[in-house]
């Protein structure tokens, strides 16, 4: 991960435009899906969402936020490389654990549950 400390400045306004641009995209791809319902088939419409989008975020991605987007994306793939995955048994085997202990912490609840439950009928007929 990166230590060195920054300070935000606040968006130039270039970044503003951007951003500003990308809330258009978004909302004009949304836009076009409603208008164009009578004239477009649904899938040609989702399209034109999905395009909007892309664009959205590919003007986005030129922005200073945009950058620092991408460096952590960057920086979790490289720690996701060192990550020590299960192996398939011990993944098989944990499973059985956890299904178990909710097993048993729901009986234990329940239990509880029929236990509040008859005192607090044995007060209300007092």
């Amino acid at each position: 991960m990166n230590s060195r400390v920054e300070q935000s400045k606040g968006a130039s306004s270039t970044d503003l435009a951007k951003y500003a641009a990308a809330i258009v995209l978004v909302v004009a791809g949304v836009f076009a899906f409603y208008w164009f319902q009578a004239q477009l088939a649904t899938p040609v419409r989702s399209i034109i969402v999905a395009l909007c989008v892309v664009g959205a975020t590919a003007v986005f991605l030129t922005t200073d936020k945009g950058h620092k987007t991408r460096d952590f994306f960057s920086e979790t793939r490289f720690e996701m490389r060192k990550v020590v995955w299960p192996t398939r048994q011990e993944a098989i085997r944990l499973t059985w654990i956890v299904i178990i202990a909710v097993a048993i912490i729901s009986l234990i609840l329940a239990g509880f549950d029929q236990i509040i439950q008859w005192l607090i009928r044995l007060v209300l007929r007092q």
